[in-house]
């Protein structure tokens, strides 16, 4: 098995994690605050990454370390707009904005490093966001996004997408020089510290110290953030960052797919449409816009390269 196919492997499986994880952590909700859950589960990927990889931390250089700070930064503002804004908006219309990211990758690529994206990728993306309003935004009059609609909860979930697809870009960049092992636990301590300095500032933070909480803190603490940025981390030395945000687009498929066999939650035909035109755009720009690729590199003369190689 190739890296490269190994990495969008494990990035399915991470996304598998976030997606498995929303009903425990709604249920965790009711007892504990948004922004406070956030830093505590934070805080305990941050020690576990430190106990764990320290050690390297003795070569660690000035750059590993300006990009671990700036990624981190990234994450941090990710969450924090991302589950203020959920406040004030809608389940629904917070699920979409935030999956807006998966357009904002390659427009971002585009213009800030000339990076050209290949037809069908573009194809990819446009037909999983569509798939994404339809299974996030329910019908009905008045359920669309439009800018009648629009407060300020959504522009704080748009602020969201903006700062999840910067990590992504910039993670993707780190990788190509950095160890993986120094970014993401950087990204995390970096993350948990903002958080912890917030919490006081944003919001009345309570939490009654269940067996739910904890639990609910332990696995996204362990498996959803810890070990979930650290292969992140790795798998983007061999995929590129618009593959990475598709892939991502699978949360919400997942977590429905957890909410039917937990909760008994259905699907409608709508949402059902959607979640299939998730999994096709993710299809598309996989096969069709790797190959596209890869043809481009050959048709310029120049040898196959190494899949790091070709999203540097």
């Amino acid at each position: 098995m190739s890296r490269s196919l190994k990495a969008h492997i494990l990035l399915v499986l991470v996304t598998l994690v976030w997606g498995a994880t929303f009903v425990q952590i709604k249920d965790a909700l009711r007892e504990i605050s948004p922004l406070l859950f956030n830093a505590v589960r934070m805080t305990l990927a941050g020690a576990v990454l430190l106990a764990i990889f320290g050690r390297q931390f003795r070569q660690l250089g000035r750059g590993a370390l300006r990009m671990g700070l700036l990624v981190g930064v990234f994450l941090w503002l990710g969450y924090e707009f991302q589950t203020t804004g959920l406040r004030l908006t809608t389940p629904s219309k917070s699920a979409f904005l935030t999956g807006f990211s998966v357009i904002l990758v390659p427009v971002f690529l585009a213009v800030g490093w000339r990076r050209k994206v290949n037809t069908w990728t573009v194809a990819g993306v446009i037909t999983a966001l569509v798939g994404l309003y339809l299974m996030t935004v329910p019908a009905g009059n008045g359920s669309g996004i439009n800018l009648e609609s629009i407060n300020r909860g959504d522009l704080l979930t748009i602020g969201c997408a903006v700062m999840f697809a910067l990590q992504i870009i910039f993670m993707g960049r780190a990788m190509q020089k950095y160890r993986f092992e120094h970014v993401a636990t950087l990204q995390a301590v970096v993350a948990a510290l903002l958080m912890l300095l917030t919490v006081p500032v944003v919001e009345h933070a309570h939490v009654v110290w269940s067996a739910r909480v904890i639990a609910a803190i332990l696995v996204t603490g362990l498996l959803g953030t810890a070990a979930a940025f650290t292969i992140q981390a790795w798998a983007q030395q061999f995929t590129p960052p618009t593959h990475t945000a598709l892939i991502f687009l699978l949360e919400p498929v997942f977590a429905w797919i957890t909410s039917y066999l937990v909760l008994g939650e259905r699907l409608g035909a709508r949402a059902g449409l959607g979640a299939g035109l998730i999994l096709a755009g993710i299809v598309v720009s996989e096969l069709k816009g790797s190959q596209a690729e890869l043809q481009l590199e050959v048709g310029n003369g120049t040898e196959k390269p190494a899949p790091s190689e070709i999203y540097r």
